[in-house]
């Protein structure tokens, strides 16, 4: 009896000291949503590119208007304002159920170190644009989510690093098929989320 309470009060160490140290709150669910959302624009943006722009020659060569351009950082902002309002919904939700503090220490470094490699992936692709270097905005989206995503997941669910390494070899991949961009982006940001997001789901928050 003494052996089994012992082990039972190092198992309940343990999780509390792992509540403290990582963000046990990110929903599975928000992941889900968030890849049918990039669905969703990624076909907008393929009726967009391929309907309303003039192609050149074949598929990755392309002619993107201004005003098509500005209807795709539109459709790129609407994706991520609602993947980041429905992950702040679900996460407030899930911490109230398991009577979770949502921003604590631990919360706090894991959006730090998710934004320093999105945020610098973020202005270099802004810079790409201007330049009009459209070819690597796709790839570069990839990886350098796939970076922030590895970068934060010691502070959170130990899936998010196999999310980030899933992401990070897609985007590599979609360099070697520059004219695939939408395609990559679409298997990234849309199925392996969804993907994620369930496997998630079943795991943690379904107990």
């Amino acid at each position: 009896m003494e052996k089994e309470k012992y082990l039972s009060d190092i198992s309940e160490i343990k999780n509390l000291m792992d509540k403290s140290s990582r963000f046990i709150s990110l929903s599975g669910l928000s992941g889900i949503l968030a890849g049918v959302y990039s669905l969703i624009g990624a076909w907008l943006v393929y009726k967009i590119i391929y309907f309303d722009t003039t192609t050149l020659g074949n598929y990755s060569d392309l002619i993107v208007t201004e005003t098509a351009l500005i209807k795709l950082s539109m459709i790129a902002s609407t994706v991520l304002l609602l993947s980041i309002l429905t992950a702040i919904v679900l996460s407030i939700r899930k911490a109230k159920k398991s009577n979770d503090t949502l921003w604590n220490a631990s919360s706090k470094r894991l959006v730090i170190n998710f934004m320093i490699p999105l945020a610098t992936g973020g202005f270099f692709i802004l810079f790409l644009i201007e330049k009009e270097v459209l070819g690597l905005v796709a790839p570069l989206t990839l990886i350098f989510y796939g970076l922030a995503c590895v970068n934060a997941s010691k502070y959170t669910l130990g899936d998010v690093r196999y999310l980030g390494i899933t992401m990070i070899f897609l985007g590599l991949l979609s360099t070697w098929f520059l004219g695939y961009g939408l395609l990559f982006w679409a298997l990234g940001f849309g199925v392996c989320h969804i993907l994620y997001g369930s496997i998630m789901y079943y795991k943690y928050d379904r107990k």
